[in-house]
């Protein structure tokens, strides 16, 4: 069945669809709208969980610890300082193990003060352990959040997936929704191997001495490196309940290209059109879209970019003092290849400020005159940057 649904409705119903049964979230801009639907869902009898009210993003995600603890689906969502002040939490899910599942729709990082969309507060948390589905449209939101389930139960590990605030979040568009009995064969009922239980009580968390502490780290960076080809797994499972395809990432228009775009999110829409106005004058652009961050598909972004000439990052995140995430990534993944193609950053869309099909455009000709002259002669640089304000120095 289809409907417009904005991206806070589509994570809202997917979790729904997943017969979560706890939920435990506290409002922030521009996520709210998913816990209000979702505590709309438990209020009327159309979802049987327990919504748990609490008193700020900490103790959202410490409750959904507990209730995931015990072997019960969770789930949860937050935005910006929200998510940083869950941050000391999502370190204690991911070493625990257990597979909570969170919405977060992007939104930009004080000071100064923004309520709206970059990715710098996911982006501040990949090291977190948690497995990181970024979504370029609202259809996609509502199924990556039914496929986390899937990763995060078979794996044990918590899966968060980020949709651009506002530009998703609050925007409505035409979604599928899938019916019931389709989702519960898909995602059966939850197990945990080893849960919390009165009856046969066991220590979960204890102190990590430094005789294995490393140990369990090791195990969950092999789980997270696991998680690739669990998402493989899960895509091609998706695609035959609901014919909609989804890898670690996605080609447009990339296999002959000279000149690539690599980004993340919804920006990747605006990219496409793009790409289609420079093809239809017989120039050889490309896009390829990253949905999965972390874990990060270092293989796969080698094989699509591995022939371009040049490649243009565009992303909404910075690294003070180094570069943006994603370009940082990309380039580590080079490092033993042969042939790399020249590869520029773009910082972009901070704060949300429009990233425009001029500021696109832009990216596309440094890359071509990347690949004319050889050479990058400066790799990161700032789409829409207001140059002339006081004592900016570039």
């Amino acid at each position: 069945m289809k409907q417009a649904l904005t991206g806070n409705e589509a994570a809202a119903i997917a979790a729904k669809l997943a017969r979560v049964k706890v939920i435990s979230a506290y409002p922030i801009t521009p996520q709210t709208a998913v816990v209000e639907r979702l505590a709309e869902f438990v209020a009327n009898g159309e979802l049987d969980a327990e919504f748990i009210k609490v008193e700020s993003e900490h103790s959202a995600l410490s409750a959904c610890i507990g209730a995931a603890a015990t072997g019960t689906r969770t789930f949860t969502a937050t935005s910006s300082q929200g998510l940083m002040l869950m941050s000391e939490m999502l370190f204690v899910a991911s070493g625990l193990r257990l597979p909570i599942v969170m919405a977060n729709a992007n939104r930009s990082l004080s000071a100064p003060l923004s309520i709206w969309c970059d990715q710098q507060d996911s982006m501040a948390v990949r090291d977190s352990g948690w497995v990181q589905l970024y979504c370029e449209n609202n259809q996609e939101v509502l199924d990556s959040v039914l496929q986390a389930y899937r990763v995060a139960e078979e794996l044990l590990l918590p899966v968060m997936v980020c949709f651009d605030g506002f530009i998703l979040s609050h925007t409505a568009e035409p979604v599928d929704i899938p019916g019931q009995a389709e989702v519960d064969e898909f995602l059966p009922p939850y197990k945990l191997p080893n849960p919390l239980d009165p009856c046969r009580p066991v220590t979960m968390g204890p102190v990590g001495v430094p005789e294995c502490y490393e140990e369990f780290r090791c195990m969950l960076q092999e789980a997270t490196r696991a998680s690739k080809e669990k998402l493989i797994e899960v895509g091609r499972a998706f695609w035959k309940h609901f014919r909609r395809r989804y890898g670690l990432i996605e080609r447009y228009r990339s296999n002959d290209a000279d000149v690539l775009l690599l980004t993340m999110g919804s920006l990747g829409s605006s990219a496409k059109d793009i790409v289609d106005s420079y093809r239809k004058r017989g120039e050889k652009v490309g896009l390829v879209r990253v949905r999965s961050f972390r874990p990060f598909p270092v293989k796969e972004l080698i094989d699509a970019l591995g022939s371009a000439k040049a490649v243009s990052v565009l992303e909404k995140d910075v690294s003070p003092g180094s570069a943006g995430a994603l370009f940082l990534d990309t380039a580590a993944a080079f490092i033993n290849v042969k042939r790399a193609p020249l590869m520029l950053d773009f910082i972009c869309g901070l704060g949300g400020r429009d990233v425009s099909s001029l500021h696109i455009r832009e990216a596309v000709r440094a890359a071509t005159r990347a690949a004319e002259i050889g050479e990058v002669r400066k790799a990161v640089r700032w789409l829409g940057l207001r140059e002339k304000l006081v004592g900016l120095r570039i």
